[in-house]
C-alpha cells in the first residue's frame, strides 16, 4: 500500500482508461475522486480503488454541465482538501457515417468530449491558480491529429483539445505560473466503450489494431502527472507511426483510411441488437461493465515505445554512449591500420 498523500480528481472514471488511472493512483495511496454518470459504474470503480490501497470519493456529474463540474470541484475542496491532480478523461461518441449524424448528436458529443474537458480545467484552475500550484493531465489521442472514418465528431473533439491545451500552456508559461498541463496521446485502447457507443454500423465496432490495455494508457497518466513540464507524450508505437505519417504524408494516410478505415474499425460479428448506447444516459447505471473492453485476446499489456518516451534521457545517453564507443574503435583501428 502506497502512503501518497495527494488529491487525485479523474473524470470518466468508470470503465477504460479513466478507471485504470484510478485505480493506479489508488495503488499509490491517493485519495481519488471519481467524477462519472453511471452509479453502478461508479461504485464498481471506488471498490476497485479501496481495494488497491488508496480513499475513493464518487461524484455523479455530468461533463457537459459546467456548473455541475464546478460544483464537485468546490465540493472535493470544501471536504477533502486541495486538488493536486486534474486528469480529464471522459468522453462520448457515435460510431457512424458523418451524413447519419444528427445535430443533437454531433453538438452532445463536443459538449461531453471537448467542453467537458474545457470546464474540468476551468474548475480545476479556479482552485489551482490562488495556490499557483497544481497539474492537468488531458488525455488525448492519436486522432488528435489524425482524422479517421466514422468518428468524425470524436476526431473533431480530440483536435479542439490539443488546440486548447497548447493555448493554456503557453499562457500558463508566459505567467510564469507552477501549473502545469501536459496531454498525453493514446493508442487503440481495449475500453468498454465499444459495448456501449452509440453505433450505426452493421458490424461490432472495435479498436483499430494494435490495441493496448487500459493499464498501459494509464501508466503514461500516472507518469505524465509526475513529469508534467513535457507538453505531451505518446503512447504506443501505433500513435508515434501515425503521427509521423500524417505530419510527412498526410494524402498517403488520407488514401489508406479511406480504403482500410471502414473494415479496421469492425470486428466481424454482427452489432448486438441489444447493445446500449450512453450518448445521452450513462450506459452503466445498473451494470458495472468494468475497466476491460472486450478485446482482451487481442490486446498487449505493455509498450515499448512508451518505455522509450518515459526513459529518453537515458535512451539519449545509451546512443551517445554507444557511438563514442563505435568512433574510438574507428579511430583504433585506423590507428592499428597504420
Amino acid at each position: 500500500m502506497g502512503t501518497d498523500q495527494r488529491i487525485i480528481v479523474v473524470t470518466g472514471s468508470t470503465a477504460g482508461i479513466g478507471r485504470a488511472t484510478a485505480v493506479a493512483f489508488g495503488r499509490q495511496g491517493a485519495t481519488v475522486v471519481l467524477l462519472a454518470r453511471g452509479e453502478a459504474g461508479l461504485a464498481g470503480a471506488a471498490a476497485d480503488v479501496e481495494r488497491a490501497g488508496g480513499r475513493a470519493m464518487t461524484i455523479p456529474v455530468d461533463m457537459a454541465d459546467h456548473a455541475a463540474v464546478q460544483a464537485a470541484a468546490d465540493r472535493v475542496e470544501d471536504e477533502l482538501g486541495p486538488i493536486d491532480v486534474w486528469v480529464n478523461v471522459a468522453f462520448t461518441s457515435v460510431f457512424s457515417r458523418f451524413d447519419q449524424i444528427t445535430p443533437e448528436e454531433f453538438k452532445r458529443v463536443t459538449e461531453v468530449s471537448y467542453l467537458g474537458y474545457v470546464y474540468g480545467t476551468m474548475a480545476a484552475l479556479s482552485h489551482m491558480r490562488p495556490r499557483d500550484r497544481g497539474t492537468l493531465v488531458q488525455v488525448g489521442s492519436a486522432l488528435a491529429y489524425r482524422g479517421i472514418p466514422l468518428q468524425s465528431a470524436y476526431c473533431g473533439a480530440k483536435h479542439a483539445i490539443q488546440g486548447f491545451n497548447e493555448s493554456l500552456r503557453t499562457e500558463l508559461m508566459h505567467e510564469h505560473s507552477r501549473i502545469h498541463t501536459t496531454m498525453v496521446q493514446m493508442p487503440a485502447v481495449n475500453t468498454p466503450q465499444f459495448s456501449w457507443v452509440l453505433s450505426r454500423l452493421p458490424r461490432q465496432a472495435q479498436p483499430v489494431p494494435p490495441i493496448y490495455q487500459p493499464e498501459v494508457a494509464a501508466d503514461a497518466v500516472l507518469f505524465a502527472a509526475a513529469h508534467p513540464q513535457r507538453r505531451e507524450y505518446w503512447v504506443g508505437g501505433s500513435t508515434a507511426a501515425t503521427l509521423i505519417a500524417n505530419a510527412v504524408v498526410p494524402g498517403l494516410l488520407d488514401r489508406y483510411l479511406a480504403k482500410t478505415g471502414f473494415s479496421s474499425q469492425q470486428a466481424p460479428d454482427p452489432k448486438p441488437a441489444d447493445q446500449p448506447a450512453n450518448l445521452w444516459e450513462p450506459a452503466d447505471s445498473e451494470r458495472d461493465f468494468g475497466t476491460h473492453g472486450i478485446f482482451d485476446a487481442r490486446s498487449t499489456s505493455r509498450s515499448h515505445q512508451l518505455w522509450g518516451s518515459q526513459h529518453h534521457g537515458a535512451m539519449v545517453a545509451a546512443a551517445g554512449a554507444l557511438l563514442g564507443v563505435s568512433i574510438t574503435a574507428r579511430i583504433l583501428s585506423r590507428k592499428g591500420s597504420r
